[in-house]
């Protein structure tokens, strides 16, 4: 069990019977979940002046899996058909992203990059992925493995 605890002696708890170690993630995670909604909506203007903020991950999502159907890019947001329909309609229209027949189901299609969304979605990663060693340059790199094996932990525990 975690020793430690307030300089009153209070132990891990404090007066309201909360962990201030959760209270202090918590505290931490919303920094960081504000930084990078913001951080995403700076790469996505980058990506293209016109693309929403939450496009981005479409991007990222087809970047490593390559060709999907729209369903199955709804089932992984956790968004409805319209919502994914309309992102990609979006993106289309930007020339990021097509469309074309599933040869397993010809009634489906799959979405997929365009050269000029993979050039562009990965130029913009790059640049984001020199942010990060610039930032951590003072890190060692085996704090940086954990830092990414804690929350790859964190995701994992959070999907199930």
């Amino acid at each position: 069990m975690h020793e430690g605890g307030t300089a009153g002696g209070a132990g891990p708890r404090g007066g309201s019977g909360v962990d201030q170690e959760f209270l202090a993630l918590e505290r931490e995670l919303a920094v960081f979940l504000r930084r990078a909604r913001a951080s995403s909506g700076e790469m996505a203007r980058e990506v293209h002046p016109e693309l929403e903020p939450a496009a981005y991950g479409l991007l990222v999502r087809l970047d490593e899996t390559g060709a999907q159907r729209a369903t199955e890019l709804a089932g992984y947001f956790g968004v409805g058909k319209a919502t994914m329909s309309r992102q990609l309609r979006a993106l289309e229209e930007l020339g990021l992203v097509t469309r074309e027949p599933d040869p397993a189901d010809g009634r489906a299609s799959l979405v997929r990059l365009t050269e000029e969304g993979t050039a562009r979605f990965r130029h913009v990663r790059d640049a984001r992925r020199d942010r990060y060693r610039d930032k951590l340059a003072g890190w060692d790199r085996h704090e940086v493995a954990e830092l990414a094996r804690l929350l790859h932990q964190l995701n994992a525990r959070a999907e199930s």
